[in-house]
């Protein structure tokens, strides 16, 4: 399935801003067997005087660029062409949940896709004795580690609802589990607590999200989005099993990936200081534009 990827966001603000450093991880990202960029290209403007492009720790394509002079407004733009491979995963290369532990003390990488990485507390998510217990209230003997992630992010889906209104990107996961509600971030950053907190090695998945118009309606410019999922490892024969607990589905054609890492805050789309008087106004525009399929 190709894709054609774009994404604009701007700032603007109330006055002049002076200097600026920022970082920025918004290109999708190659990941071997399941998606590949064929092209991709980042703008900024204004330009500004220094950039730096690479690679972080994980493996996320990254941008950091500063401004020395004042400026009003920053913009970005991305333009990618990206082919999303494979199929759906195996679920029976899983190992037991009851063996997961063994196979994690069995390993000796600490490449950037190790699970080890991805087992202790991370800044946004720390242990939670209650969202364990719920974990735990989710599963069946002898379930696999694979149907335990399935199982916990559907009871996430049933539990929880979808408000852009109840939270913001600084809410603790354990406030959005309490009141029930959050958006894809909340969702996945409860979740990754969840799996944690049963031995599951858990990470976050940054990524591009296609959405399909109301039957009979077209697609309208500028709707798809930025989203987040979650990825856990299930032994050395499956890998990393990625799933979507917001809308409870494995991801496949539809998402893109750009960017891993333990929580949001290894993946976060934009962040940096400036100088500034007053507040700022931001707009996002998101395209998935399918070209096969």
């Amino acid at each position: 399935m190709l894709y054609d990827i774009r994404l604009a966001i701007t700032y603007t603000y109330a006055g002049s801003a002076v200097g600026g450093r920022h970082l920025v991880r918004v290109m999708p990202l190659d990941v071997p067997g399941q998606q590949r960029l064929i092209a991709g290209l980042l703008d900024i403007a204004p330009r500004p005087e220094e950039r730096t492009d690479g690679l972080d720790f994980f493996g996320n394509a990254t941008t950091s660029f500063a401004f020395r002079g004042a400026h009003r407004s920053v913009g970005f733009k991305v333009q990618a062409r990206v082919e999303r491979l494979g199929g759906d995963p195996d679920l029976r290369l899983s190992v037991p949940l009851t063996a997961l532990t063994k196979a994690i003390d069995d390993l000796t990488d600490l490449g950037a896709a190790s699970p080890l990485h991805f087992i202790a507390p991370s800044v946004r998510v720390p242990p939670n004795a209650v969202m364990t217990r719920y974990a735990r209230a989710a599963l069946r003997p002898d379930m696999s580690t694979a149907h335990a992630v399935v199982a916990i992010g559907q009871a996430l889906f049933t539990d929880m609802a979808f408000d852009a209104k109840a939270t913001t990107v600084e809410t603790p996961a354990a406030e959005a589990f309490a009141k029930r509600r959050g958006v894809c971030q909340d969702f996945s950053h409860i979740m990754i607590t969840c799996l944690r907190g049963i031995g599951v090695p858990a990470g976050y998945v940054s990524g591009y999200l296609r959405t399909l118009p109301p039957p009979g309606k077209a697609r309208l410019e500028g709707a798809d989005a930025m989203h987040a999922w979650v990825r856990a490892w299930c032994g050395p024969e499956l890998g990393w099993l990625e799933y979507d607990p917001t809308n409870a589905v494995i991801p496949t054609a539809d998402h893109i990936v750009a960017a891993y890492g333990r929580d949001y805050s290894d993946v976060s789309p934009i962040k940096g200081s400036l100088r500034i008087s007053g507040g700022q106004k931001s707009i996002q525009a998101v395209d998935v534009i399918p070209l096969t399929g």
